[in-house]
């Protein structure tokens, strides 16, 4: 019986990263003068199985590393090896090899055998130094005597005999018919030695990874940014979602309730009498509810847990602040917190530049917190949070703050518009603008000006907005607002000349219908005095090119909007009604409309166009700007 083993490659990508991600998180959590044995023995596991599939499904390059590191891990668990910080980085740097070969072959790329080569003999170097001589001379430790076979292969719970460790295929898979399957584990070498004659018998990517030696004497491994191409991104590639089995059961119950009331409605839909039409009513009053909580089950299973975004910072906190000679405490919270899958892909770049930020202009060194009167190492905290319909993630430290007077100072030299008499949350708000950095020199992790401006533009393409709040020499905190998910949205629709537009319901904070003194001229402007202050007016008619019925501002309905950047007046004909929408992409099925950030459909069948919020305040001058024109 053959068996197409490609079927099976994607289950070992999606288990084999999650063995990385939980290597890398006991890697972070070992004490280095206690380590626990049950961390080591999880490492240790992790590593096995991913060299037992790899094995399996010929992935050589995963293999060969993959057992090296586990010897060192073996000796580790077993005391045999005193484990250093030193130690630690180079298990860590083996993880971050690993990653990148599993995302070559997850994508069909290159496998990097410079890198291999080079872990490998960072791993040697290890073993070698603590190995005793006469095992030196044996290897390296890269084969384990007969007597420990079966503890090792079997974690002792097994009485297999010693020759079942070479059978790969672990008795599922019959021996192919080639003599491949008489070699035993010094003959294949896991790619690491060169092969006996004859050598084409050997697969291409072993003899590829036994020339890449031979060539270049010194390897160097990769470099962060290879490193960040090649492995960075695999986990946010994953097309595939683990679902607690409780809530299909849910869904499932409820489709069955559904059938049923669909049932109901079918033996009624033929009677006209008072009583057919009294439990027609409460038929559809049971399918309105018993759609909505299907819609609620089915959005439930996007969900994951903040601690998917969150557990990758703690690897990024160690480096940087080593790298920086700060000491930084990492504390998550809310790590629990449910967010839409979509989402959390998209916000692991925001979270990793404000987090970075903290580390590198936030935290002071140790010696300058000491003379603050502060504990030498400093604190940043990730929180997780729902706020009412949203999702609230802040990104706080203990540091020096935001700089008031350098800030103001860089914005007008940068010829940064300043409004008079600017508040804390208007100087705050520069940082934001392209370009814009405070840093006394440009390095590798901060001070271009391309990082707060991109931070900010991708947290309003989710539909969200940072604010900011800090304190001179006590820290500052970074609040990011989002929606819980992509797919559905609450909001307000309303009517301009017949058609139906939908305005999200977090930027709305009030609709009116103005007074004749409230309406103010300016030039070709409108301003409206409400709230003890004016706000530009906005005629969405006139950028939807459509012909409003009311031009006159007192005669429609002004929906008071509040953007990340401004605060204005939309004025329309009427409100139709507070409504939750399913979003569409209408440039996957149209083109791209300025203002519009999507589609969804009513319930009457007609086609509804979704405002984009941000993009329409980009329109709008504020009332500074049109004081400034008119005189």
């Amino acid at each position: 019986m053959s068996i197409e083993m490609e079927q099976f490659h994607n289950v070992f990508f999606e288990e084999s990263q999650e063995h990385l991600d939980e290597m890398e998180q006991h890697l972070m959590e070992l004490d280095i003068e206690q380590p626990d044995k049950e961390l080591l023995n999880s490492i240790f596991r992790a590593a096995h199985s991913i060299k037992g599939g790899s094995g399996i499904f010929g992935f050589d390059a995963l293999t060969g590393l993959t057992h090296v590191m586990e010897n060192l891990l073996d000796r580790a668990r077993k005391d045999s090896l005193t484990l250093t910080s030193s130690i630690v980085d180079v298990l860590l740097s083996t993880v971050d090899i690993l990653k990148g070969i599993l995302h070559s072959y997850r994508t069909g790329g290159d496998i990097d055998w410079s890198a291999i080569a080079a872990g490998t003999e960072a791993l040697d170097a290890v073993l070698g130094a603590s190995a005793p001589l006469e095992s030196q001379t044996e290897g390296y430790g890269l084969f384990e005597q007969p007597l420990l076979v079966n503890e090792l292969e079997g974690f002792g719970l097994f009485a297999d005999e010693l020759g079942a460790e070479k059978d790969e295929g672990f008795g599922f898979f019959a021996p192919p018919d080639e003599p491949v399957s008489a070699r035993n584990e010094d003959e294949q070498a896991f790619g690491l030695f060169e092969p006996l004659p004859p050598a084409s018998e050997k697969p291409a990517e072993a003899e590829t990874a036994q020339k890449q030696p031979e060539e270049k004497s010194a390897p160097q491994p990769l470099s962060k940014s290879t490193m960040e191409r090649k492995g960075g991104t695999a986990a946010g590639e994953s097309t595939t979602i683990r679902v607690d089995t409780q809530k299909i059961d849910a869904l499932v119950n409820l489709v069955g309730e559904l059938v049923i009331t669909q049932s109901m409605l079918s033996m009624i839909s033929g009677n006209d009498s008072a009583e057919a039409e009294e439990r027609r009513l409460a038929a559809l009053a049971e399918l309105e509810r018993n759609t909505r909580e299907i819609q609620e089950a089915v959005m439930s299973m996007r969900m994951l847990p903040m601690s998917f975004v969150f557990n990758r910072f703690p690897r990024l906190v160690r480096d940087l602040s080593g790298k920086l000679g700060k000491s930084v405490e990492l504390c998550i919270e809310g790590g629990s917190t449910e967010i839409d899958k979509g989402l959390i892909e998209k916000l692991v770049d925001p979270l990793t530049h404000l987090v970075r930020n903290s580390i590198d202009h936030g935290i002071e060194k140790p010696q300058r917190r000491t003379e603050c009167g502060k504990n030498e190492e400093g604190l940043l905290t990730l929180r997780a949070a729902h706020k009412g319909g949203s999702i609230l993630i802040s990104i706080i430290d203990d540091g020096a703050g935001l700089n008031r007077e350098r800030i103001l100072a860089k914005a007008y030299e940068n010829s940064v518009y300043v409004p008079e008499h600017p508040s804390d949350t208007d100087v705050w708000n520069l940082i934001f603008a392209p370009g814009f950095s405070t840093a006394a020199e440009v390095t590798d992790v901060s001070g271009r000006g391309v990082g707060m401006d991109v931070v900010r533009r991708n947290i309003e393409a989710l539909g969200g907005r940072v604010e900011i709040e800090s304190e001179q020499g006590r820290g500052a905190a970074f609040h990011i607002r989002l929606p819980l998910t992509l797919a559905i949205l609450d909001g307000m629709c309303v009517a301009v000349d017949g058609q139906v537009y939908v305005v999200p319901l977090v930027n709305i904070i009030e609709s009116i219908q103005p007074q004749p003194e409230q309406i103010k001229s300016m030039g070709n402007d409108k301003l409206l005095w409400v709230r003890d202050e004016y706000w530009p007016l906005l005629q969405l008619g006139l950028h939807m090119g459509v012909q409003a019925r009311h031009q006159d501002a007192t005669q429609g309905i002004v929906v008071l909007i509040e953007s990340a950047k401004k605060r204005f007046g939309l004025l329309v004909d009427s409100l139709v009604g507070q409504q939750q929408v399913v979003i569409k992409s209408l440039e996957q099925h149209y083109k791209r409309v300025a203002g519009v950030a999507g589609a969804t459909i009513m319930g009457d069948g007609s086609v509804a166009l979704i405002i984009d919020v941000e993009s329409l305040s980009s329109k709008v001058k504020t009332a500074p700007q049109l004081v400034r024109e008119a005189s």
